[in-house]
C-alpha cells in the first residue's frame, strides 16, 4: 500500500512525461484543419450548437451600412431586459431571486399570488433529509467547498424515491428542491470545512421559512443570524445577475451535454458544478479579490502611476499570479460593456458608503477606467474590453464579509436556476444525444509484437 495518496512517484512522472513527448497537436494544426478549438471561431464567437428562449445576450448590433460593430451590453431573461427586471424589484424594495426563477423556469413573470405561492414551496423545501448534514457533511469534512457540494448533490441522489425519472414534473420537483436547498449545502460545508480544518466554533443554524434565499443564506452563515436590509438586497440582487447566462457558458453546456444522455438531474447539477469549479470559468471574483490585495501590499494605490505600473506589470506576467491577467476586465462575450457589472457597479457604491469602504470603491473605480486602455495598448484586440460582473461581485461579496471559500459556491447557489431552466429545456426538446466531432489527426501504424517491441 502506497503511503500517501496522492504520492506521484518517480515511475508515475517517467509516466508523464512519456504522455507529454507524444502529444504532436499544436495551434496551427485547428487553423489548418478548419477545427473551432474550444467551440469558438476564429474571432472568438462561440460556435452555435443550438436554441434556447431561455436567455439572451446582446454584445453586437448592425450598424447604417450593415456592418456589425459592438454595443452597449444587454442581458435578457426570457427576452425580458435584466434592467428591467432589476428596476422592477427594486424600486418596490422587494427581493428579486425568487420572482426571477419563476421567470426562468416558466417563461413568465407571476403575479402577487403566484409569486406568493412559488416563493412558499421554495421554503417547504428548504430542508435537508434527517441526519444528512452529519452524515454527509459534517463526518467528512471537506476543504474545497465545491467539491463539497457536489458530493451532497450526489447523495440527495439516493434519498430520492424517484432519482431517474425525467419526466418534466419529477424534474421540476427537484429542480425546486435543489434551487431551495442550496444555500444550506454551501453554508454548511463552509460551516464544516472552517470547524475541522480552521478550529473554529461549529455552529448550524437552521433556515427561517419566513426569510427568502438571500436573508436565509446570511442569517445561516452569520454565528449571530443577523443581517441589515442593505446587505440582504444587495445579494440578493447578485444572485439574481448570476442566475443565468445564456446557454453557451461552460456549466450550462455541460447541463445540456450530460442531460441529452438522459442521465438523473443529481448527476446533471455535479457535472455542471465540475465545471464551475474550474478557474477558467467560476471562481474569477476570488482572483479579483487577490489581485487587489497583492496590489494594495505592493504600491501605494492614491498614486495612479503606481497603478498603472503594477497593471502593466500584471499584463507582463511580473505581478500577482504571473498569469498575464487582469482579473476581471474582458469577457468572452461583451465588449463595451456588461450589463450585470454596470448594475453592481451603483450598489458596490452605496454598500461601501454603509461599510466604510469607500478608498476600496475609488480604488476599483480607477483600476476600471485605466485597465481597459493599458490592455488595448499592450494586446492585440479583437474586440473591446471592460470591467465584468466578477469585477464587483468579488468587491461585493467582500463587503458582505462573505469567506473567499464560498465566492465560486454562493456563483452556484444562483446559476443553479438557470442550469436548471435549460435542463428541463433540453429534455423537452433534444432528440439525440450531443455528440460533436473531433477529426483525428495521427497517422495510421502497424501492431508490433511484444517480443519485437
Amino acid at each position: 500500500m502506497r503511503e500517501s495518496y496522492s504520492e506521484i512517484t518517480p515511475y508515475i512522472s517517467e509516466l508523464a512525461g512519456l504522455a507529454d513527448r507524444n502529444n504532436n497537436i499544436i495551434p496551427e494544426m485547428y487553423t489548418k484543419h478548419h477545427v473551432y478549438r474550444g467551440l469558438r471561431d476564429v474571432n472568438g464567437n462561440g460556435v452555435v450548437t443550438g436554441l434556447t428562449e431561455i436567455s439572451n445576450i446582446k454584445a453586437k448590433e448592425k450598424d447604417a451600412d450593415g456592418n456589425i460593430i459592438p454595443c452597449k451590453g444587454e442581458l435578457y431573461y426570457r427576452g425580458i431586459n435584466i434592467r428591467d427586471i432589476v428596476n422592477g424589484f427594486m424600486s418596490d424594495d422587494r427581493f428579486g431571486f425568487e420572482e426571477t426563477v419563476y421567470l426562468l423556469l416558466f417563461s413568465e413573470l407571476p403575479n402577487k399570488d403566484e409569486l406568493e405561492r412559488f416563493t412558499q414551496e421554495l421554503a417547504e423545501y428548504r430542508s435537508l433529509p434527517t441526519s444528512f448534514v452529519r452524515d454527509m457533511i459534517l463526518k467528512a469534512p471537506g476543504k474545497d467547498m465545491m467539491n463539497i457540494l457536489s458530493r451532497s448533490v450526489l447523495a440527495l441522489y439516493t434519498y430520492d424515491e424517484n432519482p431517474d425519472d425525467i419526466s418534466t414534473a419529477n424534474i421540476l420537483r427537484q429542480s425546486l428542491q435543489l434551487i431551495s436547498v442550496f444555500p444550506l449545502l454551501a453554508v454548511y460545508g463552509y460551516q464544516s470545512f472552517r470547524h475541522y480544518h480552521k478550529n473554529k466554533s461549529l455552529f448550524i443554524h437552521l433556515p427561517d421559512p419566513e426569510l427568502g434565499t438571500a436573508e436565509n443564506l446570511l442569517h445561516i452563515l452569520r454565528e449571530s443570524g443577523e443581517y441589515s436590509h442593505l446587505e440582504a438586497k444587495i445579494l440578493d440582487l447578485a444572485l439574481v445577475l448570476h442566475a443565468e447566462h445564456g446557454g453557451g457558458n461552460n456549466s450550462t453546456f455541460t447541463t445540456h451535454v450530460v442531460t441529452s444522455s438522459g442521465t438523473d438531474t443529481y448527476s446533471s447539477v455535479a457535472a455542471a458544478l465540475g465545471s464551475l469549479k474550474g478557474p477558467r470559468h467560476g471562481g474569477a471574483n476570488v482572483k479579483v479579490v487577490r489581485m487587489f490585495d497583492d496590489m494594495k501590499n505592493s504600491i501605494d494605490t492614491k498614486d495612479k502611476g503606481a497603478i498603472k505600473d503594477y497593471l502593466v506589470r500584471l499584463l507582463d506576467k511580473q505581478a500577482f499570479d504571473k498569469a498575464g491577467l487582469i482579473y476581471g476586465m474582458g469577457h468572452a462575450v461583451y465588449s463595451l460593456s456588461d450589463p450585470r457589472a454596470d448594475i453592481l457597479m451603483g450598489c458596490a457604491k452605496e454598500l461601501s458608503v454603509a461599510k466604510g469602504f469607500e478608498d476600496e470603491y475609488e480604488l476599483y473605480e480607477t483600476v476600471a477606467t485605466m485597465a481597459p486602455e493599458i490592455i488595448a495598448e499592450k494586446r492585440k484586440m479583437y474586440k473591446g474590453v471592460s470591467a465584468n460582473v466578477d469585477f464587483y461581485s468579488g468587491l461585493i461579496y467582500r463587503m458582505l464579509g462573505l469567506p473567499y471559500e464560498l465566492f465560486t459556491p454562493i456563483f452556484a447557489v444562483s446559476r443553479i436556476a438557470g442550469w436548471s431552466a435549460h435542463r428541463i429545456e433540453e429534455i423537452q426538446n433534444a432528440g439525440k444525444i450531443i455528440r460533436p466531432a473531433y477529426k483525428n489527426v495521427k497517422s495510421e501504424k502497424e501492431y508490433v509484437s511484444l517480443k519485437d517491441r
